[in-house]
């Protein structure tokens, strides 16, 4: 069946959601389609206004600072980096290794922690499902994906104790076991580049949901990396494509980057197959 919207394309539903997914996700639209950004309905406009009153409501405080959060996530990160950076000593060329074999690592984790547990309930980080899909989902469409005032870096940036959670019981303990099998040395490159890739991640997802005119979309590559995220929170994409919110690696090995192309980009692949 021939979608008569090109720019939401129609695939089989799925029973948990009601969403529309795509058997697989790795291809490019029909030329000619539009801009990823397009102008939100009426009804979507109401939708969103109503569950974001509710979320401000319900979720962030009257005490709650954004620029607070946001300095708090990059200033610890930050500190640990720093930190383990000043321990390490004659580094070896092979240990060098442990930083891309660890960005690698976290991709896949960052690609199948989103991909599974934030999109699907899974026994026991239900939490992770309903923050992520039942809540971020619905405060930024693919139409609506700027928040309004900093209160809102609530409904983008990983909570605080998350984030003291995830260097105490991931990081820490990885890093003590990696020193155990291999060296000081790999364990401290381990954490740094683990730390730096969470930091990169919540800055790099930050900037996606902020005003498109800001400065920050208009930094290297963000257009590019802006555009495949907006896609993945369009409702009949967000359970199947673009997993990926740093790099699309994981998406590209596993299938599921789903690229549109931009109005120049569009007319370009047009002119070319004119000229043909």
């Amino acid at each position: 069946m021939i979608s008569a919207d090109p720019g939401r394309p129609k695939f089989p539903q799925t029973r948990e959601s009601g969403l529309t997914q795509s058997p697989h996700c790795f291809l490019m639209l029909p030329m000619g389609t539009t801009h990823v950004q397009t102008d939100p309905t009426p009804a979507a406009v109401a939708a969103v206004a109503a569950f974001r009153d509710e979320f401000r409501r319900d979720h962030i405080g009257p005490r709650y600072r954004g620029w607070l959060h946001l300095a708090f996530t990059a200033g610890l990160c930050l500190l640990v980096i720093a930190a383990c950076g000043a321990s390490l000593q004659d580094i070896r060329p092979l240990e060098w290794l442990t930083i891309p074999v660890t960005a690698l690592y976290a991709n896949l984790v960052e690609y199948f922690g989103h991909r599974g547990p934030m999109h699907h309930r899974v026994r026991g980080l239900g939490l992770i499902y309903e923050r992520h899909a039942r809540q971020h989902h619905r405060f930024f469409r693919d139409d609506l994906m700027a928040y309004d005032t900093s209160r809102d870096f609530k409904a983008v940036l990983f909570p605080p104790v998350l984030i003291v959670f995830y260097l105490l019981a991931f990081a820490m303990p990885a890093g003590l076991m990696l020193a155990w099998l291999f060296s000081d040395n790999v364990a401290l490159l381990f954490v740094i580049t683990a730390v730096a890739y969470f930091l990169n991640y919540e800055l790099l997802h930050f900037a996606y949901h902020a005003a498109p005119e800001s400065w920050l979309s208009r930094l290297p590559l963000m257009e590019r990396l802006r555009r495949l995220h907006t896609l993945h929170h369009r409702p009949s994409l967000m359970q199947r494509c673009n997993f990926n919110i740093t790099y699309p690696v994981g998406d590209v090995l596993f299938g599921t980057l789903y690229r549109q192309p931009t109005d120049c980009e569009g007319s370009r692949q047009t002119d070319q197959r004119s000229a043909r």
